[in-house]
């Protein structure tokens, strides 16, 4: 069965919200958007590809609530307020509840989160943990929900891509060599979210941990170097970099000392047939050092 109706995607103007969008008009779908400034030049280019446009704050119940009303499913994505640098676990929490209970006062029977791998096995990440929050809180309500938990994003390597010394590009990241990491493409976080909230009997369980690669430092290199046609390697460093960012040396610690991330690549793709390995995304994205 597929849901009928006005699918409602919070977020749509940003990254994650915008691939989502971009995969339920693929299929069809009437798509509204929550949004704070409707006539900011990214809420009009929605309007203009047929999405609703609705007025909305989260911070503002009531105007959430209205937003929400007749729609048959809920997308949502939480951060912390003032992004990640801010570290504001506590906003990002808040924020997700907020929504939550918005879209139970407004009578939407189903929502879809996007939570982070690793977030119901106790990371002790802090913005995992925040958004197990939301998802505990999602778990109380009367109403269906889908997890979809996304892991480490390719898109981070625009600001976390190798650099150029000597003729040599060189990929650093504070894990060991022999750790794979899974990675995502923010766009196969969209076409699952827009299957799950379409067709929410194809995500097992009601919870997907998703990936579309999973790779080791020497092999991220390798990619760049194949992409690019220079030489690269490969450089541990050690988590003291990341001193003044607990946040971030907690991720970093739980990549190398657990098995992290537990995303099942054939899964996905047989929900998402099109999902992006490292480098399917390197070439659909024209990566170029530093770009």
């Amino acid at each position: 069965m597929t849901t009928a109706g006005t699918l409602a995607v919070y977020g749509a103007t940003g990254q994650q919200g915008g691939a989502v969008v971009d995969a339920l008009l693929a299929r069809g779908a009437t798509v509204r958007a929550p949004v704070r400034t409707p006539d900011s030049e990214t809420a009009q280019a929605l309007a203009q590809r047929g999405v609703e446009l609705a007025t909305a704050n989260a911070d503002d119940p009531e105007s959430m609530t209205a937003a929400l009303e007749g729609a048959q499913a809920l997308f949502f994505m939480t951060s912390p307020p003032g992004g990640m640098q801010s570290e504001d676990t506590e906003g990002e929490t808040r924020q997700g509840i907020a929504l939550a209970d918005a879209a139970q006062r407004a009578g939407v029977p189903h929502i879809v989160f996007s939570s982070v791998g690793g977030a119901e096995r106790e990371s002790g990440i802090p913005h995992f943990e925040s958004k197990r929050r939301v998802e505990e809180h999602l778990e109380t309500l009367d109403l269906q929900v889908t997890i979809v938990r996304p892991v480490f994003f390719l898109e981070n390597l625009h600001g976390m891509g190798p650099s150029l010394e000597n003729d040599e590009l060189v990929v650093r990241f504070p894990f060991p060599d022999d750790i794979g990491l899974q990675m995502i493409a923010v766009q196969d976080i969209g076409a699952v979210a827009a299957t799950a909230l379409l067709e929410p009997q194809a995500i097992p369980g009601g919870a997907i941990e998703i990936a579309g690669d999973e790779l080791t430092g020497s092999q991220i290199a390798a990619a760049f170097a194949e992409h690019t046609g220079m030489p690269a390697r490969y450089e541990a460093l050690p988590i003291s970099v990341l001193d003044g960012s607990d946040d971030m040396q907690a991720m970093f610690r739980w990549f190398a000392e657990t098995p992290a991330y537990q995303a099942d690549l054939a899964q996905v793709k047989a929900i998402d047939p099109e999902v992006l390995d490292l480098r399917a995304w390197l070439a659909a994205v024209d990566y170029q050092v530093g770009a």
